[in-house]
Parts: structure tokens; sequence; C-alpha cells
């Protein structure tokens, strides 16, 4: 058990590099509307923070996964958007490990629309590092996005994490925090079908393709999959939408390492409002 423990620990640190934090390994599902309008939704901006000027309603959502089945390996995140008339504010939270060794990461994001084509944000993150055995470290860092809406269906974006390369710690021979660069399409066949993809370059890293897609099969129920080729995974999830609610069961699978599942709720406060109204 320890060697599992072990073997994927190393793993879980080479698929974030780049990342402050370990990203869900199944963050292209969460974040899979980012390059979108109509099928982004409240953790879009997690993945690229321009995705927040596109929500339309105050929201929060949660989730949580257990590293392939690995208790240890837990990771938990919450987010909150809301939106305002001088632009959008979102929060994200996010916990990684357990109590021997463990990461935790706060953010705030800002994003507005510049017109109708362009959308940008910007996200400043605290980041913590917990080793009970050798002490603690934390480092401040930010990314940014823009997303570009070349026809009503086509949608392009670029994100930037960390481009100033902060360090952990405050001496010169601490770790440095890597960046990372992301470029995406994302096409609107129909108001069903949603289709992304998203070349990554992580610094010290070979690039990574990512893409999936998006099914509606009915108003309330969802699919996604996907693929990250950087690290051999691949992704599958359904959602179920009742009135402001929608729960999303996914799981992602490593051929080394086997499953990942993880539960995605959000909440919708838009949605409250619609529904009281056809009452």
């Amino acid at each position: 058990m320890r060697q599992l423990i072990s073997l994927a620990f190393v793993l879980a640190f080479a698929s974030a590099q780049g990342q402050a934090l370990r990203q869900p390994i199944a963050a292209r599902y969460t974040g899979l509307g980012a390059y979108s309008k109509n099928f982004a939704d409240v953790y879009s901006f997690t993945q690229n923070q321009a995705a927040l000027a596109n929500v339309k309603s105050a929201g929060v959502a949660l989730y949580g996964e257990r590293r392939f089945l690995v208790q240890e390996l837990n990771l938990y995140s919450a987010v909150l958007a809301v939106p305002t008339k001088s632009g959008n504010f979102g929060v994200q939270a996010d916990y990684f490990g357990y109590k021997n060794f463990n990461e935790s990461q706060i953010g705030l994001t800002y994003a507005r629309s510049l017109g109708s084509k362009v959308d940008i944000g910007v996200k400043f993150n605290y980041y913590g590092l917990k080793i009970p055995a050798y002490g603690d470290a934390s480092a401040v860092n930010f990314e940014t996005g823009a997303l570009f809406h070349l026809t009503d269906k086509l949608h392009a974006g670029v994100h930037v994490f960390n481009p100033a390369g902060g360090k952990l710690g405050k001496n010169e021979n601490e770790e440095k925090l890597a960046s990372a660069y992301k470029a995406g399409l994302g096409y609107e066949a129909s108001d069903k079908f949603f289709v992304s993809m998203e070349v990554v370059k992580q610094e010290d890293q070979p690039v990574n393709v990512n893409a999936g897609f998006q099914y509606n099969f009915i108003k309330q129920f969802m699919m996604r999959a996907g693929i990250a080729t950087g690290t051999s995974n691949s992704y599958a999830g359904v959602g179920l939408l009742v009135k402001q609610f929608r729960l999303d069961v996914v799981t992602s699978y490593h051929p080394q390492l086997g499953f990942t599942p993880g539960v995605l709720v959000l909440f919708d406060f838009g949605k409250q409002k619609e529904n009281a109204n056809e009452e």
C-alpha cells in the first residue's frame, strides 16, 4: 500500500507541473465549458478566468475526488461566482492531501466583458504547502486569461499561469513554481453539442493536448467525456439538472493507477428565480 501511495504521489506531481495546487484529475471535465458561452457554468472560470464574465447569475459549486481510490490523495474544491454591474467576481478554495502532507489554495477572480467579442479575467492565489515533519511554505501567484468570441458558435481563448515565476518561501534557493501557457478553441455545433480542445505548455514539460465534448440529451440530462494526452488520462461523466441544482458523477482513468471517482454539485441562484417566476 505504501508503494502505491508513493507512486501515486509521484504521478500526481508529474501531472500537475505548472500549477501550484494539484488540479483535479478530471480538471478538463469541471472546466470544459470555458471556451464557450452557452455551455459555461460557475466552475468554468477555474480553467480560464475570462469565462467568469459569461456567468449571468450568482452560483456556487463543490467538487470532490478520491485520486486513484487512495484516501491520502483526496482533493476538494469549492467556487463562488457573483456577477455585478462592475464586472463579475469569483472565489475558489482548494485542498489536496491528508494530515501528513497537504496543499491548500484560495484565489480571488475578477472578470468582465470588453464588448461582445472579448472577455478578460485575472485571478490572485495564496498557496500553502504543509508537511508537519518538515515545516510549512507559502507563495502568492496569479493567472490571467482572455476569451475571443469569433462567431456565435466558435470561441477561442488563451491563459497564462504564474508568468512571474514565484517561489515557495523567501530564500533564493527555494523551489520555483512553474509557469504554464494554454490556448484553446471551443465550437458549439448546436444547443445540445459542444466540443473543445486546448494545447498546454507547462514549464519543463512536453506539450499536452486536452480535448473533450458535452452533449445535452435533454434539458435535465447531459454527459461529458474527453482525454488529456500528457498524462494519458481519460474522463467521462453525466450530469442531472433538477431546478437550480446540478449533480455530476464523473470518473477518470489512468492506465497504470486506475480510476478516480468524483462528484460535482452546482447551485445556480438565477435558476431559482426563474423557476419562481414560472410558478
